[in-house]
């Protein structure tokens, strides 16, 4: 459960014109006001004595709403949802029959959470990341994210789009783990029910509030 709370805790300078990876940033955040995808997350840790670490796959999908409202639900290989209602984030793991709710506004500054799902412009969220663009790879534009706050507990994070779609988020937490959430069957502004963005914890489950 904490892998989930420093992928989020650990989830963009600016010119007037933009080129490459941070046009299409920008692009995506203004014309996007909805979406809704599958994803597959690769969790790297950094090696330890020697040894390369066993990446950790999972899968899911991911849905949101602008402003401040999204939700992950991970199937694979163990059952847990993440939603941002606005107000608080509530994070509920199957297996531990357990929910942690959290506010908003303590988690979710220089994310890249915030960054997808509720920034208006790249302006609006000067304050908290850096942003240049990155080397085009593998037919996708790039932008790299640093957060300008140096106690955060992300290092960085590569947005990866085609065009203005979201297709993959490459994050290094501060403690050299590597994140990368692949997005595909991309939705762009999708009808989609407020009420999925509502969270009321299961009867029997231990709620945590932090």
């Amino acid at each position: 459960m904490q892998r989930r709370w420093l992928l989020l805790a650990g989830w963009v300078l600016v010119t007037p014109l933009w080129a490459g990876g941070m046009e299409n940033l920008d692009g995506f955040i203004k014309s996007t006001r909805s979406g809704r995808a599958h994803f597959v997350q690769t969790v790297t840790a950094p090696p330890k004595d020697g040894q390369a670490s066993r990446p950790k796959v999972s899968t899911g999908t991911f849905e949101f709403l602008r402003p401040s409202r999204f939700r992950f639900v991970y199937k694979k290989p163990f059952e847990q949802t993440i939603v941002a209602d606005g107000q608080t984030l509530w994070l509920f793991d199957v297996d531990l029959a357990q929910v942690s709710a959290r506010k908003q506004t303590q988690v979710l500054g220089s994310t890249p959470a915030a960054l997808i799902a509720s920034a208006a412009d790249l302006r609006a969220v000067d304050a908290d990341f850096e942003l240049s663009d990155a080397q085009p790879m593998d037919g996708l534009e790039w932008v790299f994210a640093k957060p300008r706050n140096k106690d955060s507990s992300l290092s960085n994070v590569r947005v990866g789009l085609k065009g203005n779609v979201l297709v993959m988020l490459d994050i290094v937490d501060s403690f050299g783990q590597r994140s990368v959430l692949q997005f595909s069957a991309f939705e762009t502004n999708p009808a989609l029910d407020p009420g999925i963005f509502q969270f009321k914890p299961p009867a029997g489950v231990d709620v945590l509030r932090q």
